[in-house]
């Protein structure tokens, strides 16, 4: 796995308008291609009405999977330059749609180029990005009468708390940089007088 990757914040839009035409690009987190394929229909619907609604996305850590579609603009011109600003700014597991209005005025293939990356450069300006970390999952499981404390511990630490079971114990499941894992096997003996324990897990991303 990488150490991290650089994905968009959350999901959200961006216009920019260029010879009367609008360009409204829309970004969003995707974990996986059926997520990102999910998000380009759901943004089509939402702009049926559009002269064009060009996209492209990158899922996974290592780019490994890497689409785009110019929806009807001369090859080459929408889709393959939003992918390609998405990979200059190195960013993983996102969407991109970029809506077009026409507004009466032809860009040419240079204006076009320049309309779609650029949209998609600022989108993800406006929007914000995160760097997700490699992170070791780790449980830990505790009694009742110490769990709500340490969960709000945890929380309020910042530490990634991915889930809370309540069963005959409260299991706790935290992510964790790697290098953090013995500091904090030490810490929660410390909290909880060595009552509860503590499994590591398999590894994920987070914002850790």
């Amino acid at each position: 796995m990488r150490e991290q990757y650089v994905t968009v914040a959350g999901e959200g839009t961006h216009e920019i308008e260029i010879n009367r035409s609008r360009f409204i690009c829309t970004l969003a987190p995707v974990a996986t291609e059926e997520e990102a394929r999910a998000f380009v229909a759901r943004v089509r619907a939402r702009y049926a009405d559009a002269t064009h609604n060009c996209w492209a996305y990158v899922v996974g850590a290592d780019a490994g999977v890497q689409k785009a579609n110019d929806d009807g603009e001369p090859g080459g011109t929408a889709g393959v330059p939003m992918l390609q600003m998405l990979l200059r700014r190195e960013v993983r597991h996102t969407a991109a749609v970029v809506t077009r209005y026409f507004g009466g005025v032809k860009l040419g293939a240079g204006g076009l180029i320049r309309a779609y990356g650029g949209a998609v450069g600022e989108a993800l300006d406006a929007v914000g990005t995160v760097t997700r970390r490699r992170m070791r999952l780790v449980t830990v499981t505790v009694d009742h009468q110490r769990a709500g404390r340490i969960e709000n511990d945890l929380r309020t630490g910042g530490r990634d708390v991915r889930g809370v079971r309540y069963g005959a114990e409260v299991v706790i499941e935290v992510g964790l940089p790697e290098s953090e894992v013995d500091s904090f096997r030490a810490w929660l003996a410390d909290a909880t007088a060595g009552a509860a324990r503590l499994e590591p897990g398999g590894e994920t991303y987070g914002t850790g």
